[in-house]
């Protein structure tokens, strides 16, 4: 009823994040000389503090060890929240991109996550260390980046706030029993869940129109002119290989030879290695040709080199993220004929007919 399935995993990568942050804490230990004597790293691990706690208590046997070391830390997940103060419409979208890709997603839902983090430890001094190695951070929060939907590549930053700090000294029984230390720590991670990701892609516009009318007053007006504007590869896409380069040119040759022209054609774009050209004028197997084209970089090019045509064929091979150009062609209703630049029209008189 809700939809399709959906799992982003955005609860489980913020605990996890939230993890991370104290999974480089460290302890030292030194002698009446203030001489170091041990550094060692404080475990954390996801669960409960009653687990931990019940743990210290075990008995031996004789397959494993009888408790675990102190002190260490735990973390575990207390509470989920909706957060009304961050609330935007339901029904409002924004584009999101990802290897070239663009998918529509719909705002994600604000949820606050209570996060509790416990301390253990048997000496106060090795409390404090890893207290003090912690609260400098949060005044109150800390910022933590988390990619939550790896599909869109959607990173933000989540706000962690410390919400309080309770303390316990776990010392009852007889004078043998062990002394545990506790400092808990609650937080606050604002995050945000989101819902299924679009699978389909939004396409290329592949064509753009303007109609020109010279009265203001649409519904008594004649459209005078129609301007027309369509995507032009600005390389070439289906590696077409419609000739090959007969001799050597070096970056500033205008006049190039090839094996065969009966596939070229002139007022058209060819592709060298990586760089573009204009193909003015054909003579037998000899081009006219204007170098670097759509800010290609004119480069010397050696005999055998592939010629690709870029035309109508690689148009439609476009894919979304890379740039483009413009086919444009403008359609005078005076005489029902279509005028393009690509059909032999003076490009610079069609330009300021159009601008007039």
């Amino acid at each position: 009823m809700l939809g399709s399935y959906s799992y982003n995993e955005v609860i489980r990568k913020t605990i996890i994040s939230f993890g991370t942050l104290f999974n480089n804490l460290y302890i030292k230990h030194q002698d009446e000389n203030d001489v170091d004597t041990s550094l060692i790293k404080v475990p954390i691990a996801y669960g409960p503090v009653q687990k931990f706690l019940a743990r210290l208590e075990q008995k031996p046997d004789l397959r494993k060890r009888v408790a675990i070391t102190l002190p260490r830390m735990s973390f575990e997940m207390t509470s989920l929240q909706y957060d009304p103060g961050r609330k935007v419409s339901t029904v409002q979208t924004f584009k999101a991109v990802k290897d070239n890709k663009q998918t529509k997603v719909y705002m994600p839902v604000p949820y606050n996550i209570g996060i509790q983090l416990s301390i253990m430890g048997k000496y106060n001094d090795d409390m404090l260390q890893i207290v003090e190695q912690i609260l400098p951070y949060f005044q109150p929060h800390f910022n933590l980046t988390i990619n939550l939907v790896s599909a869109i590549g959607e990173k933000r930053d989540v706000p962690v706030t410390l919400e309080s700090i309770q303390m316990s000294d776990e010392y009852e029984g007889s004078y043998d029993s062990r002394r545990i230390l506790i400092y808990t720590l609650n937080f606050t991670a604002k995050t945000y869940i989101f819902g299924p990701v679009a699978d389909s892609t939004d396409k290329l516009i592949k064509k753009v129109q303007v109609d020109y009318y010279t009265n203001t007053n649409i519904k008594n007006s004649s459209r005078e002119l129609r301007y027309v504007a369509t995507p032009r590869a600005l390389k070439d896409y289906d590696n077409d290989q419609s000739a090959i380069l007969a001799e050597d040119i070096d970056e500033t040759s205008t006049i190039i030879n090839v094996n065969d022209s009966s596939s070229l054609s002139e007022d058209s774009y060819i592709m060298i290695n990586d760089e573009a050209l204009y193909i003015r004028e054909i003579s037998g197997n000899s081009l006219v040709v204007d170098r670097g084209k759509d800010s290609t970089i004119q480069s010397v090019h050696i005999a055998g080199d592939a010629i690709n045509v870029i035309d109508s064929s690689d148009d439609e091979l476009i894919e979304f993220g890379d740039d483009f150009g413009f086919n444009e062609d403008r359609f005078d209703f005076g005489d029902g004929k279509i005028y393009s630049p690509s059909k032999g029209v003076d490009v610079d008189l069609w330009k300021t007919n159009l601008i007039q």
